[in-house]
């Protein structure tokens, strides 16, 4: 049993792993395309390519996980260089040289976030192939699965409420003024977001380093689990194999394809549709109060449902996919009659948020679930290959989401590179914004992610079977299978 030292600091480990996360996924198109005038177009094809390079280095780097053996432990080498080199990627990406012409910067960020990719991939992967290593499965997995959510979600959410407080004031102390040479090309407020994105990179940095090494000083690895290896072509067969697998892994990329397109958007909302010379004050509002939800979402409504409702995982799962969709539906019909009041958004913003906080929780679940499913079917405990895949299909789906939000973005011409906006004026960015680009805008951040949740709904419903009767009963085999091996 794991002691309140190693699951306070394998939390801590996830709250400055998903900040690091959060920042990437949110804000990297933000930055290049709205702040430094990268092409959106260009950067949906970054985005979409680096994730493609992931569906062939994640699985490598489970093998590599799986194969390490070392006196520190299987995992905590990784999670250790993983994120050092993760943390300044992460700051090289959001401190891009401002004299760079405009094929420079696409270099620039095509280079940098391959390797945030590969970097954050090497210590992603053993942090979360330490659940099923260190728990029996049942009560034990999901107490630890959700610790680990909850914090993750705590990470998440400090980087949705506090980047757009934080970097205009960063912004202000750093900037100084302008470079002659760059007056025109970065006016007043694009300079100062400039700074301020690099110096909360930084900080956000640092206590990425500084979480993951207490975490990586306080945890020992208890695991009694042999894991195996294999060549890279038997661990795409057995992956391909487990077919509970392969549906969580189709669950994953629904969910957050969903989530993410309009957490890529929601900025260029408020930005630019809702607008007002004060509109980071109403991101920054709707971003605390949903982070929130999601937080208590994962810390109380999921074991309300669970544990005082008694709900089974699968039963959770549609609810809170309905919470999202009716979020979705208010946000589009709210925008639609031209309702303007901050306050009235937080109501969608509460729902989908919170409904991304239980699947957070409950897709681990079942993820952690199918690698005792794949043990007893195949023989194999592919722990690092099966959680190489929620790395790999989380940056697939915010590649694919991020493409999306590009190429509406570009059809859309919504971007604020080039406009002349004088030093530190206040200036609502929504006027001359035509109206047509505002609907299109409302539609891709609604409509789209309720279609994608409904095709996940469906496909879920016709594949998944591992309910927790069928869990229990997995549990009970295996348990029979050691002791007979055993014995022998």
């Amino acid at each position: 049993m794991l002691g309140f030292k190693e699951k306070a600091t394998y939390g801590l480990g996830a709250v400055g792993k998903d900040m690091v996360y959060m920042l990437s996924a949110s804000y990297v198109l933000y930055y290049f395309q709205d702040i430094l005038g990268v092409s959106a177009a260009a950067m949906g094809v970054i985005l979409l390519v680096a994730r493609i390079f992931d569906a062939f280095n994640d699985p490598i780097m489970g093998v590599i996980v799986a194969k390490t053996k070392t006196r520190w432990g299987k995992f905590r080498p990784w999670l250790f260089i993983g994120t050092l080199t993760n943390a300044v990627m992460l700051f090289l990406m959001f401190a891009a040289p401002p004299r760079l012409d405009a094929g420079g910067l696409v270099a620039y960020a095509a280079v940098t976030y391959i390797l945030w990719g590969v970097t954050y991939t090497m210590m992603d992967i053993p942090y979360w192939s330490m659940i099923p290593a260190f728990t029996n499965g049942g009560k034990e997995r999901e107490g630890l699965t959700t610790l680990a959510r909850s914090c993750a979600g705590v990470g998440s959410a400090l980087i949705s409420i506090l980047t757009m407080i934080i970097v205009p004031l960063l912004g202000r102390a750093f900037a100084g003024n302008v470079p002659d040479d760059l007056v025109e090309r970065y006016p007043g407020t694009q300079w100062m977001e400039l700074n301020g994105f690099k110096y909360f990179t930084l900080i956000v940095a640092v206590l990425f380093v500084v979480f993951t090494v207490i975490m990586c000083f306080a945890i020992k690895e208890k695991s009694s689990v042999d894991m195996k290896t294999a060549k890279i072509g038997e661990m795409f067969k057995a992956l391909v194999q487990n077919d509970q697998a392969m549906c969580v892994v189709v669950t994953i990329v629904v969910i957050n394809v969903a989530l993410y397109i309009t957490s890529n958007l929601v900025i260029y909302f408020f930005k630019y549709d809702l607008g007002g010379v004060n509109w980071n004050d109403g991101y920054a509002l709707f971003n605390m109060v949903g982070g929130g939800a999601q937080i208590l979402a994962m810390m109380l409504l999921y074991p309300l449902l669970r544990n005082v409702l008694k709900l089974n995982n699968i039963k959770i799962f549609y609810v809170s996919v309905s919470m999202s969709i009716i979020g979705y539906v208010a946000l589009l019909v709210m925008a639609s009659v031209g309702v303007n009041s901050v306050v009235a958004f937080l109501i969608p913003g509460v729902l989908v948020m919170a409904s991304a906080g239980v699947n957070n929780v409950i897709i681990t679940v079942f993820l952690a679930n199918t690698v005792d499913y794949g043990d007893l079917k195949n023989h194999r405990r592919d722990e690092s290959v099966i959680f190489s895949m929620q790395t790999f299909v989380v940056k697939l789906s915010s590649g694919i989401s991020a493409f999306v939000a590009s190429i509406a973005l570009s059809v859309l011409h919504l971007n604020n590179a080039g406009e002349g906006i004088a030093q530190n004026a206040a200036i609502d960015f929504s006027l001359g914004v035509e109206a047509s680009s505002k609907i299109g805008l409302r539609m891709v951040m609604t409509v789209i992610p309720i279609i994608v949740l409904i095709i996940g709904v469906v496909i879920f419903k016709a594949r998944f079977k591992l309910t927790d009767k069928k869990v229990e009963e997995i549990s009970a085999e295996l348990k029979k299978r050691n002791e007979s091996e055993a014995s022998e």
